[in-house]
């Protein structure tokens, strides 16, 4: 999709009803389906908030959306596909501003290139205990990068790639918490999508399904 076509389309974006836990349950983990309302409200979940973030490639102007692979570390989420985020601090003044902020530091684009679109269905992190707020935003030009320890790499998706069913499918994952289990993911530019990540983006495609 030609990026201009997409900001067209924002004020629609912004009117659909979200698919909520429906549509995040397309890809949930299972682990993830232990957990209902009362029981996570029970963990008392430390809050975070993501940054999905839209902009137009300089070559082609078509839609790109941002996600990293975490380095490596000793860790629950360790080398994993994700969207820039994290958790809030004290000088945060909303989740919105926690996803920004945590933007800047992860990949260095600057609050003031950052407009956002809405906010999406919080999802729940079994394994570090986290109740994630996603945000969809946009830049009106490609970011300049600059990352941190944290980030391993930079992952670029096309919109067409978010898209297609064919980038749907199922792989065993071996972690700290599980062995040889089958979970649902995207499988873009040789990549494996999954967990917290593909719930979101699982919604996230559903409502640009409805305007595009």
């Amino acid at each position: 999709m030609d990026f201009n076509t997409f900001i067209k389309q924002l004020d629609d974006l912004k009117k659909q009803d979200l698919g909520g836990l429906e549509a995040q349950f397309k890809l949930p983990p299972e682990l993830r389906l232990a957990y209902n309302q009362q029981k996570i409200a029970s963990k008392n979940p430390k809050k975070a908030a993501v940054l999905a973030l839209f902009y137009p490639s300089e070559s082609t102007n078509e839609v790109l959306l941002l996600l990293t692979q975490r380095a490596s570390y000793k860790g629950t989420h360790s080398s994993q596909i994700s969207f820039p985020g994290g958790k809030v601090e004290k000088n945060d003044n909303s989740l919105a501003q926690t996803a920004i902020r945590e933007t800047f530091e992860e990949v260095g684009i600057r609050k003031n290139e950052i407009r956002i679109i809405r906010e999406m269905t919080p999802v729940y992190i079994p394994p570090s205990n986290f109740l994630a707020t996603p945000y969809m935003g946009f830049t009106l030009a490609r970011p300049s990068f600059k990352t941190n320890h944290e980030v391993a790499e930079i992952i670029e998706v096309n919109l067409k790639e978010l898209l297609s069913e064919k980038n749907i499918t199922t792989v065993a994952m071996t972690t700290s918490y599980m062995n040889k289990t089958k979970v649902p993911a995207f499988s873009i530019q040789n990549k494996i999508i999954w967990g917290a990540t593909a719930m979101m983006l699982s919604e996230i495609k559903d409502l640009l399904k409805m305007v595009i």
